[in-house]
């Protein structure tokens, strides 16, 4: 498992709350710092695949575990 300093749970949550979710908490944290995003929608990792690329945060690792995808996103 990868070391993380902040969590968002957006489970039960579909496009594009978990994305946006995602974006506050990046507001609140400093550059080198990772997030650890739990989603159970199934579009997830396409929302936040294209917005990473495009923001220039890194996508560390991508787990699925049953209906749960687990991201661990670092901050520029």
């Amino acid at each position: 498992m990868l070391e993380f300093s902040h969590e968002v749970d957006a489970s039960g949550l579909l496009c594009p709350l978990p994305l946006l979710r995602l974006k506050k908490m990046l507001v609140a944290m400093q550059s080198g710092d990772v997030v650890k995003v739990i989603a159970t929608d199934p579009a997830a990792h396409l929302d936040f695949g294209v917005f990473t690329d495009q923001a220039g945060h890194q996508i560390l690792a991508l787990l699925k575990e049953n209906n749960q995808q687990i991201f661990y996103i670092q901050k520029k």
